[in-house]
């Protein structure tokens, strides 16, 4: 069976799910629910999550994105699914959304360039979408685009990288109950710098993995070429796990540096998986995470 935009959506409105398309600046998401995979640490400052931000589509400064991204129309909005499954086709972001249940997940977010953050986002489980859209056994990976719009997204006019951004992850990874596809922070809807109007969360791995403005997610059989890897193989793998044992090849990973504490405040540790292992580390039993990294 194949999707359609219209009348033809497999998937049908549930009344759990908040507007995402906004009247004004900041609107509330309703009937998000909590979760226990939560942290209780500090949550980070709307300000420092909101406008210290990598998003090369807009711009290689950590100010760009909240700058540059200001006048993004997210809306309309469709994601198309493709590859091994038994569903597939293009939907409109709203029925894409709508089955599942909201739930505020705060995360610490770890990235690559050593810095860390804890943020409110509020999404849905990946799995759930996945279950729904029936991958066949020839599905081992996910593969995830962003919009391709030099108009829209005037950082995809530099050479940085290659564009459309792409990402990817093993089934294993993608149905883990940590990882979620974003449609919000702070109870409300997703800014666009942050990755509107849909993003991909996966906590224990380096922020990079979280690829933004999702228009495209494929079932595929061999393990994907995602960006950074095509950029930088030696410097960026496919896997990207944080791992603390395991340096960039031009800086340290042991320790980060929490956005908002202070000038003065100390490196605090990086946890291996981010401290997320007791949910995760199973996923790599027997893998060389430094021949995998």
């Amino acid at each position: 069976q194949n999707g359609a935009i219209a009348g033809g959506s497999l998937l049908a409105a549930a009344p759990a799910f908040g507007a995402l398309v906004p009247t004004e600046r900041r609107e509330k998401l309703v009937d998000v629910g909590t979760s226990d995979f939560s942290t209780s640490e500090a949550i980070n400052a709307y300000e420092d999550i909101t406008t210290y931000n990598n998003y090369y589509e807009f711009g290689t400064q950590k100010d760009d994105p909240y700058r540059n991204a200001e006048d993004f129309e997210p809306h309309p909005w469709t994601i198309e699914v493709t590859g091994h499954a038994d569903k597939t086709g293009t939907f409109h972001l709203e029925d894409f959304v709508k089955p599942y249940a909201l739930e505020e997940r705060i995360y610490r977010m770890r990235c690559v360039e050593a810095w860390s953050m804890v943020i409110p986002w509020v999404g849905i489980p990946l799995a759930d979408v996945i279950k729904h859209f029936q991958p066949t056994s020839n599905a081992k990976f996910v593969r995830f685009e962003t919009l391709e719009d030099r108009r829209r997204m005037p950082g995809q006019r530099s050479r940085v990288l290659r564009w459309p951004y792409r990402e990817g992850l093993t089934i294993a990874e993608a149905t883990n109950p940590l990882t979620i596809l974003a449609v919000g922070l702070y109870g409300e809807v997703l800014p666009n710098q942050n990755g509107a109007p849909i993003r991909l969360v996966v906590p224990w791995k380096y922020g990079f993995k979280g690829i933004k403005g999702i228009v495209k997610m494929s079932f595929v059989e061999k393990q994907p070429k995602t960006s950074w890897e095509l950029a930088a193989p030696r410097e960026y793998g496919f896997f990207a796990n944080v791992n603390p044992e395991v340096d960039h090849p031009r800086w340290s990973q042991a320790r980060e540096r929490r956005i908002g504490a202070g000038l003065f405040t100390p490196k605090q540790p990086t946890l291996m998986f981010n401290g997320y292992g007791e949910h995760v580390a199973h996923l790599y039993a027997g893998l060389d995470l430094r021949r995998n990294f």
